[in-house]
């Protein structure tokens, strides 16, 4: 069955130069069992991605360096849950702190290395979990949402804008926090990522590190790609299964 990802008006309209960089990847038996040498150079690459991030951190109060400030920004045009915060700014808090990102598992780490070397969020879902078409846009508030780690649902406000799909929201606050869901596991065959860039001159860096990381998941997690492209208000839509 075919999926899409669609940019909905509503996203557009709050921000029409922003850019989705989607990568959806087949994983083979690596991403699960991977030879120990590969797995320490995994590790090698996120020690190392964990030092590089230093250059976004210009002062030691997280919410004065360029990149949290502009999506602490970009969160104050939609209604967010208090104490919201973009996914980078957590990961470059980490750093900021002497708190370094610890190895979880090569597609986690590889993710994790790409994001903190370019300033990028970067989610990844299980593919095979969506229901119907993925939507970027201003939910209503009534979409069930049981977020990772949670025993109760938390469903998003009106007008938060989120990723949802036909059975609920899959990630609140655009890019703040899973659900349980659609969330990636050891089980995970077929992986949806995707990059968000909201500064419309990181353009180049956006597609650079599309490139990186795919080439390091078919390098460490014997991935196959299933689809890979740009999604933007000039191009709102993209298939990524089917």
């Amino acid at each position: 069955m075919m999926k899409r990802l669609i940019l909905d008006d509503a996203f557009q309209a709050l921000f029409p130069d922003a850019a989705l960089a989607v990568l959806c990847v087949h994983l083979g038996p690596e991403a699960r069992r991977p030879a120990e040498a590969q797995a320490d150079e995994v590790r090698t690459l996120l020690a190392q991605a964990n030092l590089e991030a230093r250059k976004h951190l210009t002062s030691d109060v997280i919410s004065e360096n360029a990149i949290p400030a502009r999506w602490r920004e970009a969160y104050r045009r939609f209604p967010t849950k208090k104490g919201a915060r973009c996914s980078i700014e957590n990961l470059l808090k980490r750093v900021l702190h002497d708190k370094p990102l610890s190895s979880i598992a090569p597609t986690v780490d590889l993710t994790n290395a790409i994001s903190l070397r370019y300033g990028f969020p970067i989610g990844a879902e299980d593919l095979d979990a969506f229901v119907g078409d993925l939507h970027l846009g201003a939910m209503k508030g009534t979409e069930d949402f049981l977020p990772l780690g949670k025993d109760a649902q938390d469903p998003p406000l009106p007008g938060e804008i989120g990723y949802y799909d036909e059975a609920g929201a899959v990630c609140r606050c655009w890019n703040w926090r899973d659900g349980r869901r659609t969330a990636v596991t050891d089980g995970t065959v077929n992986e949806f990522i995707v990059m968000e860039c909201i500064e419309p001159h990181r353009m180049e860096d956006l597609r650079a590190a599309q490139a990186e990381l795919t080439d390091l998941l078919k390098k460490y997690a014997g991935a196959e790609v299933l689809a890979c492209g740009l999604v933007t208000a000039q191009a709102p839509e993209m298939v990524i299964a089917g």
